[in-house]
């Protein structure tokens, strides 16, 4: 018994023994936890003082045990503070609990200084104060001091300043990111980064290291235990070809985006064999052709050449990428560059392939049949290019495909369920291209039931009707459908209604549909509807107060405006329900939607006085309310819409003078108030205060007074349009100083607004939309001008149109008019012009359209080169002087000399053919009798012979002699 009480002791000593540590480790944890480190303690307690914490984040950071503050780590053994992880757990998002918001947007950032207490926490190995708010504060340089840190992140934190050096005493910092965008960046170098030999991972994306682009890469290069590098936005310029040696070999993840390098792919980055992740996105200067050195990296999973200048076809890269043994990549983008040719059949050994984004190249043919063998497929982007042929029914073998955007290409063919019937997982489709064109038929059974569930559709230019489509029945998730140019017939049907959806966007414009949309759809907040171009009819209909873009434009819609149409949308936008029939006034309620950017109400049937709420529409950039029957004067508020860029309140019966307050209208594109009624003197404001100028249009008023000379100062003006009015003066000879009509318009000088506008061109009233920043045309007809035609005019070499008809012009056409070398119509007709017509418009190659009728003009037609096209007497009726084709009266042969190049009459050219013939006859017959008269009988009588050249010697001796004695004298 005793042995046995002995073993049982010895063997509770030995147990007792073993676990002590365990016991002790325990104690001490708990003694840690319990108190911590008090100057640790106290340092973190400065550093709370000296924040901004809204939230209350670290509201538990009281009391003693600081190792159980929020985001404080200890450790185990010793309760020293290892770890501070202060992240914002809400980055750039709004908590939706009402105690988190202050007002001013997100709380839960921390704000204030960096206390340098934390210094004192010398054994901190992790350091994470990402995604707060600094308020461009400068990285504290004491972190430096922190020599057991291993990671450090101060990303998305507001940050500012340079980086300060001491960052570089951190040799056993494993990850660094510092990733910071600023609008005010300080130029960085980054020579401090050679003392990080341990680090794996560094992100300095957004910070200006311009400083550093002649030697990153070599700074870069010394850090061999990189594995991950970040160098996102940081306006580096230099990307260099080739490195001495490569000691970056772990390097696995690679991004150089949105930097300015402007040169060929570097031939290092083919050696970086464990590369698997590479980005050049975004750098625009990255030029040359896809190298096949691309398949030696075939640990790739993913490469991004996105936004820049590479050319060429994809054959090499995809051909070198098939060759590896199994190729690893998930995702290739080479969107938005300049590739072309074929997609090359190879594609379909890249069986991993989960996304490939081949937007906006210039690729041509169809999609390769192979396309079906990348079964991992999830997304396929190849819209914006020059793809053509039929879609093959191959792409219907990608069962895990969930976007497919292959439209703005010409594809052709038929569309049945076999190219979507695997497609199970499929929950985006864009086809189409935006166009009246149909090339593309959907063949789809009425009763197919797709196997998928749709929240993206646009189908356009695609003939889907003429019935609604029915495969859309059971497409209960869909958030945007866009369905338009389809040629669907037939009217939104009850089954589609019954699929309560609530929708984003709506868009079946440029249909046949028919009957009264439904005001029971539903739509998400910030949505938009564009039903425009179809025969809709009954009263406009509204929606939820959710909507901000409601296109209604060209149907049937009868009726008034809804008065209460600001109140039920006060979230628009943009507001179009132009050509339609509406009637009635303008509702006062619109004067609620405060953030319209977008108003046109054209073409109705309005009346009654324009309200004056515009005040309370500042941004307002779009107003067209034209071709209505809307009375009395322009209000003056319409003067506060300081941003409207096309101002249009023509066809309408408005009348009084143009309110002053027009004069704030400073950003104006575009005025517009002709076929009104409008009285006054052409206002002097106009070329002072409306500088950007596009397009003035005033014609068909009462305007009185002269053309001030301030109008000659609108710079961008292309079209001046003042006829039928009462001006009255001389044309102002510093209209040949309007440069528009000089260097002309480009496309992207003006927003893309899509408006009408009349112009007379031609004989005759022309409307022009897309392309009226090609009409260049000044119309000052139908007016009381006196006076001569301005010759400076003549400069305008752009002018397109030049209308001077109808008024009290005198004296001659301009000799230079050919110096118009674009004009296309030229009417000088009902003047009083006199003197001949200038040879030189028949230089005018473009002219098309000339009216010189009811004029003093007199003398011979030109005829000739662009003469020979202008064969209608009408031209030139009414000049009583003028002689010529096309007119019956011939000119009589007066001496006046024909314009080079150009024909008399046939009788006068046959006389003067005949007096040709007689003429060289008698001068030849004359040489003939003299030449040989005189030189045959010398040569047959020898003695007269040698007598004349007897003389000839001797009168040379003479003249020598006389000479002579000449000079002797002298």
């Amino acid at each position: 018994m005793a042995s046995d009480s002995l073993q049982y002791f010895l063997f509770l000593v030995l147990i007792s023994q073993a676990i002590n540590p365990w016991i002790q480790q325990g104690f001490c944890t708990e003694n840690s936890r319990d108190r911590c480190n008090e100057i640790e303690r106290k340092s973190m307690l400065q550093f709370k003082e000296s924040l901004s914490d809204p939230s209350g984040r670290l509201s538990s950071w009281t009391g003693e045990s600081c190792c159980t503050w929020k985001g404080v780590t200890c450790d185990i053994k010793t309760g020293h503070v290892v770890k501070l992880n202060l992240r914002n757990p809400f980055p750039q998002t709004f908590d939706p609990t009402p105690e988190s918001f202050d007002g001013n947007g997100m709380v839960y950032e921390l704000s204030g200084k960096v206390s340098p207490s934390l210094v004192n926490l010398q054994h901190l190995s992790y350091f994470d104060l990402s995604m707060n708010n600094f308020q461009g504060t400068q990285i504290p340089g004491f972190l430096g001091s922190l020599t057991r840190l291993k990671y450090l992140n101060l990303s998305g934190a507001s940050f500012a300043g340079k980086i300060p050096s001491s960052i570089g005493n951190l040799s056993g910092l494993h990850y660094l990111d510092l990733n910071s965008y600023t609008d005010e960046p300080v130029k960085n170098d980054i020579q401090w980064l050679s003392g990080l030999s341990s680090l794996r991972y560094l992100d300095l994306g957004g910070l200006d290291l311009s400083r550093a682009s002649s030697h990153w890469l070599p700074t870069i290069n010394m850090l061999a235990s990189l594995s991950e590098l970040h160098l996102s936005q940081c306006q580096l310029l230099n990307l260099p070809n080739s490195l001495p040696f490569i000691n970056i070999t772990s390097l696995s993840a690679l991004d150089l985006s949105r930097n300015n390098f402007n040169s060929t792919m570097p031939n290092w980055l083919f050696n970086l064999s464990s590369l698997t992740d590479l980005d050049l996105s975004s750098n625009y200067g990255i030029r040359g052709q896809l190298s096949r050195n691309l398949g030696n990296l075939c640990k790739l999973r993913a490469l991004n050449l996105n936004s820049n200048n590479i050319f060429g076809t994809l054959t090499e890269v995809i051909d070198g990428l098939s060759e590896c043994t199994n190729s690893s990549m998930e995702t290739l983008d080479l969107t938005f560059n300049q590739l072309s040719g074929n997609i090359p059949n190879s594609l379909g050994f890249l069986k991993n392939l989960r996304s490939l984004r081949l937007r906006n190249n210039s690729f041509t043919g169809s999609i390769p049949d192979t396309i079906g063998n990348l079964s991992s497929l999830e997304q396929l982007y190849l819209s914006f290019n020059q793809m053509s042929g039929a879609i093959p029914e191959s792409l219907g073998k990608l069962v895990s495909l969930v976007y497919l955007d292959l439209h703005e290409n010409s594809w052709e063919g038929v569309i049945t369920e076999a190219h979507l019937i695997n497609m199970s997982r499929l929950t985006e489709i864009s086809i189409g291209k935006l166009s009246e064109n149909i090339s593309v038929v959907f063949n789809i059974s009425p009763d197919w039931i797709p196997p998928f569930k749709l929240k993206f559709v646009q189908i356009q230019s695609c003939q889907l009707g003429p019935k609604f489509p029915t495969w859309l029945k059971n497409q209960d998730q869909l958030k945007n459908l866009i369905i338009n140019f389809a040629r669907i017939s037939d009217s939104i049907p009850e089954w589609f209604l019954r699929l309560g959806l609530h929708l984003d966007e709506l868009d079946l414009a440029y249909n046949n549909l028919s009957g009264m949309p439904p005001n029971s759809l539903q739509f998400n907040l910030g949505s938009n509807v564009d039903l425009s171009s179809n025969s809709f009819k009954g009263p406009l209909p509204l929606w939820s107060s959710n909507l901000t873009t409601l296109y209604l434009r060209n149907n049937s819609f009868s009726g008034p405006i809804p008065r209460d149409i600001g109140m039920v949308l006060p979230l628009l936008t943009d507001l179009d329900i132009s050509r339609n029939s509406l009637t009635g006034g303008i509702p006062l309620s619109i004067g609620n939607m405060t953030s319209l950017t977008t108003l046109v109400i054209s073409n109705n049937r309005l009346s009654g006085d324009i309200p004056d709420f515009w005040s309370n529409i500042p941004d307002l950039y779009i107003l067209d309310m034209s071709n209505n029957s809307l009375t009395g004067r322009i209000p003056t508020s319409i003067g506060s819409l300081s941003f409207v860029k096309f101002l249009i309140l023509s066809g309408n019966n408005l009348s009084g003078k143009l309110p002053s307050s027009l004069r704030n209208c400073t950003s104006t594109f575009s005025l517009d108030l002709g076929d009104n009624q409008l009285s006054g003197r052409l206002p002097a404001w106009i070329g002072k205060d409306m500088p950007s100028l596009l397009i003035l249009r005033l014609r068909n008023n009462s305007l009185t007074g002269n053309i001030p000379s301030s109008i000659c100062a609108l710079s961008s003006l292309h079209i001046l349009d003042l006829s039928e009015n009462r001006l009255s003066g001389i044309i102002p000879t510093c209209l040949g100083n309007l440069s528009g009509f000089k260097a002309g318009l480009k496309t992207e000088d003006t927003e893309p607004y899509e408006g009408r506008l009349q112009v007379v061109a031609k004989g005759r009233v022309l409307v022009y939309q897309s392309t009226l920043y090609l009409v260049n045309s000044i119309d000052l007809s139908s007016n009381k001008f006196r006076g001569n035609i301005p010759a400076e005019l003549t400069s305008l070499f752009r002018l397109g149109t030049l209308n001077l008809s109808m008024n009290g012009l005198t004296g001659p056409i301009p000799e230079t008019i050919g110096r118009l070398e674009r004009i296309e119509t030229l009417d000088l007709s009902m003047n009083k012009l006199t003197g001949r017509i200038p040879q030189s418009m028949a230089a005018l190659t473009f002219l098309n359209h000339l009216n010189l009728s009811s004029n003093n003009l007199s003398g011979r037609i030109p005829t000739g080169n662009q003469f020979q096209t202008l064969t209608d007497p009408s031209i030139y009726e009414g000049n009583i002087a003028l002689c010529g084709d096309p007119l019956p009266t011939k000119c009589e042969n007066s001496g006046t000399k024909p314009y080079p190049g150009g024909n008399v009459d046939e009788d006068e050219n046959e006389e003067d053919d005949l007096e040709k013939l007689w003429f060289f006859l008698v001068v030849g017959l004359g040489y003939f009798l003299g030449f040989w008269g005189v030189c045959a009988s010398l040569i047959l009588k020898k003695s007269w012979g040698d007598a004349y050249f007897n003389f000839l010697l001797g009168l040379k001796d003479r003249i020598f002699y006389l000479a002579f004695a000449k000079w002797r004298k002298a």
